[in-house]
């Protein structure tokens, strides 16, 4: 009697799944997309507008249709259509391919920002707490009276020392975000270097920077992941003010802020989509 009677047969199950061939690598990386839309889709949504603004700014050339001042004969301030989803502006400019451009400006700014604050905030944050004593406490009363002045004079203060530009408007940005920032990575750090573990390695001899890189460093990675997060959306809204008060990057090249501002503001009636499609 066949030991297999009364049972299915293998071959015959294993046979679709050889059929079907191996799954493919991405499978679930997007499954865990789609648990996380479902979870949180207000969340999904922000990192869909980010995704969309980093391709924009990536491929700008490829997807509008016209240069960012190329003038179109016979379009001016034509409302939008089928030829031009956004519609055009008062120099016969595509709006459509103008805002494509102006992301660029708002990712380099945000990313560039954010990356050189971040690293800033942590190199004083964490030594600051870290170390203490008389090192701490004159970095903290620099940080506080920078801290006093409102936020809007200091970046206009430093605006005008520099003056008008791109990279001028990435230092202006950094000096203000790193000094906000320091001061929440040094309480995570002041709260990380009270640990046992870390005055264990203290008692086997590690120094400082194998300490604050091994043991500090990694607890408050966490820390700086948020700053970085939430500072990068601040960063964008703060470059877009600045270029609505005419110290953003200068002209031809768009800015959502300076579209705003110049032509935006002035035919806002006449032609309303001059100034909702910048402004949102």
């Amino acid at each position: 009697m066949d030991a297999r009677a009364g049972f299915p047969d293998q071959e015959a199950r294993a046979k679709p799944a050889l059929e079907s061939g191996p799954a493919h690598p991405l499978a679930p990386t997007l499954r865990a997309v789609g648990r996380f839309a479902r979870r949180k889709p207000l969340g999904a949504l922000g990192a869909l507008i980010v995704v969309a603004m980093l391709v924009m700014a990536a491929f700008a050339e490829r997807i509008a249709p016209y240069g960012y001042d190329d003038t179109i004969r016979g379009a001016r301030m034509q409302p939008p259509s089928a030829a031009h989803w956004l519609g055009t502006d008062n120099l016969s400019r595509d709006m459509w391919s103008r805002i494509v451009y102006g992301a660029r400006v708002s990712v380099t700014v945000g990313f560039a920002t954010i990356g050189l604050a971040i690293f800033l905030a942590s190199v004083i944050g964490v030594s600051s707490g870290y170390f203490g004593g008389a090192y701490d406490l004159v970095v903290q009363r620099i940080v506080d009276a920078w801290l006093s002045f409102p936020y809007l004079v200091i970046i206009l203060s430093v605006m005008a020392v520099l003056g008008p530009g791109l990279l001028n408007l990435v230092v202006a940005l950094t000096i203000l975000s790193a000094a906000i920032n320091s001061r929440v990575i040094r309480g995570a750090t002041i709260a990380v270097a009270q640990g046992t573990y870390v005055e264990a390695a203290r008692a086997l001899g590690c120094g400082h920077a194998r300490i604050i890189t091994r043991h500090i460093l990694p607890n408050v990675t966490a820390t700086i992941i948020i700053l970085a997060t939430i500072g990068l959306g601040a960063v964008t809204l703060a470059e877009s003010a600045l270029s609505f008060l005419g110290f953003g990057v200068p002209p031809p090249f768009p800015s959502w802020g300076a579209m705003l501002s110049g032509s935006g503001r002035t035919y806002m009636f006449r032609a309303p989509w001059m100034a909702v499609w910048p402004g949102v």
